[in-house]
């Protein structure tokens, strides 16, 4: 059965990219990025795109894929910025009479495209410069300025939450609970692919050495000249500091394993919790039945 649109989600390495190209050949699709890091250009390898290692064009071998390697390091968005993005896409594809399938592994877009997003306040350039300033200098400083309620730890929406505190003095948690509108996808079929867990670890382990291989120094480099803060993508941070002279080789592979993996728990505990799949797959070379 065909359905309207899709989301598919996994944690990383898990195969959820190869799994939605296999589908979008299957329903005449359009792959629409929903992964945060990945929808900067500059950082294919690192981010571990589906455009590592090829040209940037806006599709692959005949597949449309929309929102990969579309903004430079120096720009930020915010997750309306996001959903407008992805909302033009959703119709554009549904026009050209194909399917929109999202796919990544980002919580906040996901959580975006199937519930909508809730009203934020406008904020001054020179607030946001200034909450930016804050995070960069001393994170964990601003992380105190925000509420218990407020869990993330991702230094582009910590600088969210305190902007928003700066501007309003009100916490970004009390607009958050307001009344959700905006879904782009509210009835799309989710699909989520969780591989167990020693056949993740062990991707993750043969994938870092294959992102070295395919660039993620220079990468890397194009961070720090570009300013953007490589706490925000697993790898950009340990490869920046390797660049920096702060670890050995060794040591950044390890870190970037051991953070991986890290990363792939919070991801498995959040589809656990917030994302009611309509199907589970524990292999991205699952046939495709629905």
């Amino acid at each position: 059965m065909k359905h309207s649109s899709y989301i598919i989600t996994g944690p990383t390495a898990s195969g959820k990219s190869d799994f939605a190209d296999r589908l979008a050949r299957a329903v005449n699709g359009t792959i629409i990025n929903c992964d945060s890091v990945q929808i900067y250009r500059g950082i294919e390898n690192i981010s571990a795109s589906p455009f590592a290692g090829r040209e940037i064009t806006d599709e692959i071998d005949g597949v449309p894929y929309k929102l990969f390697s579309i903004l430079p390091l120096t720009e930020q968005i915010s997750v309306a910025d996001y959903i407008a993005m992805a909302r033009r896409e959703y119709d554009a594809a549904l026009r050209a009479g194909r399917t929109p399938i999202f796919v990544g592994g980002t919580g906040y877009y996901i959580n975006a495209i199937i519930n909508g997003i809730s009203p934020m306040p406008d904020i001054d350039d020179a607030v946001r410069a200034r909450a930016r300033e804050l995070v960069t200098t001393d994170i964990d400083v601003a992380r105190r300025m925000l509420p218990p309620e407020f869990t993330a730890t991702d230094p582009q929406r910590v600088a969210r939450g305190v902007e928003v505190f700066l501007q309003t003095g009100r916490h970004i948690t009390e607009f958050q609970n307001m009344p959700r509108t905006g879904a782009v996808a509210p009835a799309a079929f989710k699909i989520l692919i969780n591989p167990p867990l020693d056949v993740l670890r062990a991707r993750i382990a043969a994938r870092i050495p294959k992102m070295l291989s395919g660039g993620a120094a220079a990468e890397g480099r194009a961070v720090i000249d570009s300013g953007w803060d490589a706490r925000r993508a697993i790898g950009a941070a340990q490869m920046v500091a390797y660049l920096r002279g702060e670890i050995d080789m060794d040591t950044c592979v390890q870190n970037w394993i051991t953070k991986t993996n890290q990363y792939a728990k919070r991801q498995r505990t959040w589809f656990r919790t917030q994302f009611a799949a309509d199907i589970v797959l524990d292999s991205a070379d699952a046939p495709i039945t629905f």
